[in-house]
């Protein structure tokens, strides 16, 4: 069963600060890295910027077609110049059918604002208590979605049926 995980941060730079956390607990074994991309909100600026972690993950098991399309529906800014419109509406259904849903969006936008960031990690095999414990001891508010392998599944080949059309 994978894993989708929100830790916001109250800082702009908080989120990339952590991923040097996250490659420890990897290397540690206490968490498995499927994919992670993380958002900041710098001050003063209108619009929230996204990266893609691949210096953890390689290519990452989603890609930047899942991330554009997840911080286009939460934050109307998609990822690497994707270009979200018509997809948005098809795939928001879609995605409350695999545990991503309006609740969770609107709770992610609500907390996630100028001046904050936000790490959004796709894991498996996690050694829950450790990584709560040392993402908590670093700052970070921890909001979280579970999603079974079928939802997982149900997740991909809803993406990827977005980006084909």
């Amino acid at each position: 069963m994978a894993t989708l995980t929100v830790w916001k941060f109250d800082s702009a730079n908080g989120a990339e600060n952590a991923l040097g956390l996250l490659a420890r607990m990897q290397k540690e074994e206490l968490i498995r890295i499927n994919d992670a991309a993380y958002v900041y909100w710098p001050e003063g600026t209108k619009k929230p910027k996204t990266e893609q972690a691949n210096n953890l993950t390689g290519a990452g098991a989603l890609g930047g077609s899942f991330w554009g399309l997840l911080f286009g529906l939460i934050f109307f800014v998609p990822l690497l110049g994707m270009a979200v419109g018509a997809a948005m509406g098809a795939l928001s259904g879609s995605m409350a059918d695999v545990g991503i849903d309006d609740e969770f969006i609107r709770e992610v936008r609500a907390q996630v604002t100028p001046g904050t960031s936000a790490l959004f990690v796709m894991t498996s095999n996690a050694v829950v208590d450790k990584v709560i414990d040392e993402f908590r001891s670093s700052g970070a508010t921890l909001v979280s979605t579970n999603l079974s392998k079928e939802q997982e599944d149900q997740l991909r080949e809803a993406f990827a049926e977005a980006v084909q059309a």
